[in-house]
């Protein structure tokens, strides 16, 4: 069995997809995801382990059932939980349809939700609910929406504490998760 240590970072890109090209760093969802690695670069101590370097980058230019969907499935197999970036600009691509169905159903990851449209909690939840606005967003990834119960589930603004927080919380790591199934928030 791999060691999963890592933090799957899943985020909408549009396909074709070029890391390297200037288009790339233009789209919001992996702007976050630069913002992880940014954060760690920064400071050591931030707990964020990149699943994504725990293999070769993929180019989709390659065939995705011989290579990027296998691919993608290594790095979930080495993970101890999702790091989902939700936006309103967030599509329902194959690439985040597979990453997320992949690891609630196969390998029952729990998800942390991080909502950059929203920048304090009282955005996600009130009165001990999660807003309407918040679970809107929901369908704009369904496989997300209709499998979620399964694992545990919080969702919090883009703030680096609580990313942090819910990424060093045993709860939400694959090893420990127990019976925590169902939505959380701080």
């Amino acid at each position: 069995m791999a060691y999963r240590n890592g933090n799957y970072s899943a985020f909408y890109v549009a396909e074709p997809f070029n890391e390297s090209n200037l288009g790339a760093n233009a789209t919001k969802d992996f702007v976050y995801y630069n913002m992880l690695r940014a954060w760690k670069g920064a400071d050591s101590s931030f707990p964020f382990v990149d699943s994504h370097d725990k293999t070769y980058n993929v180019r989709d230019g390659s065939d995705w059932e011989k290579t990027l969907k296998p691919r993608l499935h290594r790095r979930l197999d080495k993970s101890k939980n999702v790091i989902l970036f939700l936006s309103s600009t967030t599509k329902n691509s194959r690439a985040l349809r597979e990453e997320i169905d992949y690891a609630i159903n196969q390998k029952g990851l729990p998800i942390i939700v991080v909502y950059p449209d929203f920048k304090i909690k009282s955005d996600i939840v009130s009165e001990k609910r999660i807003r309407k606005q918040i679970r809107d967003l929901w369908d704009n990834l369904p496989v997300f929406r209709d499998n979620k119960s399964k694992v545990p589930v919080i969702h919090i603004p883009l703030d680096k504490e609580l990313i942090s927080k819910s990424i060093s919380h045993d709860w939400f790591s694959v090893i420990t998760k127990g019976d925590k199934k169902g939505d959380y928030w701080w």
